[in-house]
């Protein structure tokens, strides 16, 4: 890989004519299925197809999130699908459809090794690719490595609450005395004191009789 180079225009300069061939035909049907959202660019010294960080800014390394990277090594080329690599379901269907196409799969984690342009089914590659538009790569990432901490959460407006009125003041409840003490009463209210006033006899009242005198004998 030249890290030298900054545009696919250099790096695809940069290969022999042969190696060349084989890598713009890969790039070829690599960008007429690419989903809306990704964008083409140089990344890790090769032809890289990745998620803006302007869509998506924090990744776990700060680079952008790769769905493909193409390139020319010492002995073969590689075409790496990461989206491939995270997704099972996607990994199977794509190992029996390379199978299906009578080519013979030569893939480690994610990078799919040939030495010649026949040795790939590009109408699979094609298909394979066009599966994964962004927010689904991304909610993949995501599932994996988990949302980013600054994500910002919806704001909420909460309704406005009506006033309640008031609570009425609680009855004031006197004390109890404590167990065994008992309060004092309060002292008697004075009685005032009524004179007593001797009423007169009755008019009507009889004088009493004397008694009969004893005859002497």
């Amino acid at each position: 890989m030249d890290s030298a180079v900054t545009t696919v225009s250099e790096y695809l300069a940069s290969l022999a004519p042969d190696r060349r061939a084989a890598i713009e035909a890969v790039r070829d049907v690599v960008n007429a299925n690419l989903p809306a959202g990704y964008e083409e660019g140089i990344q890790y010294g090769m032809i890289g197809w990745y998620v803006p960080l302007a869509r998506y800014p924090e990744t776990y390394n700060g680079h952008p999130l790769a769905i493909a990277s193409l390139g020319s090594q010492k002995n073969h080329m590689a075409l790496y699908l990461p989206s491939v690599y995270a997704d099972p379901v996607l990994a199977t269907w794509f190992r029996n459809a390379f199978a299906a196409a009578g080519k013979k799969l030569d893939m480690g984690k994610s990078c799919v090794r040939f030495k010649s342009i026949d040795a790939l089914p590009l109408e699979v590659i094609g298909e394979t690719i066009a599966k994964v538009p962004v927010d689904k790569f991304i909610a993949g990432y995501e599932a994996v490595k988990g949302a980013p901490k600054s994500a910002t959460p919806a704001i909420v407006t909460p309704e406005p609450v009506a006033a309640k009125p008031a609570a009425k003041p609680a009855p004031t409840v006197s004390a109890k005395p404590a167990a065994g003490l008992v309060s004092a009463k309060p002292a008697a209210k004075p009685v005032s004191a009524k004179l007593s006033v001797a009423k007169p006899a009755s008019r009507s009242a009889k004088p009493a009789r004397a008694a009969p005198k004893r005859k002497r004998g």
